[in-house]
């Protein structure tokens, strides 16, 4: 008999980086096809699942725009990006027989639902997969904030951030061979220390919600599955 998840409903935060593979822009469809069976298998099990999706891949506000194109506008460019990927996801869903729908924080209503919170609670409720675009739909936050912001809205419980690196560590392991990963660690050790897991606003906020944060390596897209689980994967960020 296989073992129940651990958690009803979770808020998937992957970044565009990371949809893009090893061509670091752009769309991998493999990845993105290996990402959404992964998720098909967690809806499969009982899961609800909401999914916040990055820009990285197409666009990135600050580090693009910076010094060429005022802040704000910049912003508004990667929540256009942010909306991109997510019909290249929910299109890919789709193919695979997932029940998917997409909201948007900002209006485009000939191509996405606009985010309403009772109405994205519906459709996990009924088994359908809600793929949130364009961020907060405010400048100046990013979409870590914003998978914070929803997860907190839907009442999930935990968040998922998949990302390039497969934990915590004490500092960038790419750069220091020195670093260490932590399987678990406070809130406060994360904004004590600056470690790179989430901005200060989206760490405060989930803090504040009380929503543990799973950091693990989305390399291996099956890690979505092993920590709806309950499974030890990457690493847990608590009070």
């Amino acid at each position: 008999m296989e073992e129940k998840p651990k958690y009803k409903r979770v808020l998937l935060k992957i970044s565009g980086e990371a949809l893009a593979g090893e061509r670091h822009s752009g769309l991998d469809f493999k990845v993105i096809s290996e990402v959404s069976r992964a998720v098909g298998r967690c809806v499969g099990l009982g899961v609800q699942v909401g999914v916040v999706i990055g820009g990285g891949n197409f666009w990135r506000g600050v580090k693009d725009g910076e010094g060429k194109i005022e802040r704000t506008r910049a912003d508004h460019m990667g929540m256009l990006a942010t909306a991109m990927n997510c019909l290249a996801v929910a299109d890919v869903m789709g193919q695979q027989g997932i029940d998917v729908r997409v909201q948007t924080a900002i209006e485009m209503r000939t191509i996405a639902e606009p985010y309403i919170r009772l109405r994205a609670m519906h459709h996990l409720e009924k088994g359908r997969v809600v793929l949130f675009g364009c961020g907060t739909g405010s400048p100046f936050f990013s979409t870590d904030t914003a998978a914070v912001l929803r997860a907190a809205e839907i009442g999930a419980d935990a968040i998922l951030l998949a990302k390039n690196i497969d934990g915590v560590y004490s500092a960038d392991p790419r750069t220091d061979e020195s670093a260490v990963k932590y399987d678990a660690i406070t809130y406060d050790e994360v904004l004590r220390q600056h470690l790179a897991v989430m901005d200060s606003t989206a760490t405060s906020l989930s803090m504040d919600n009380d929503i543990p944060v799973i950091v693990f390596a989305l390399k291996d897209p099956e890690n979505i599955v092993r920590a709806v689980m309950g499974e030890k994967v990457g690493t847990v960020v608590t009070k």
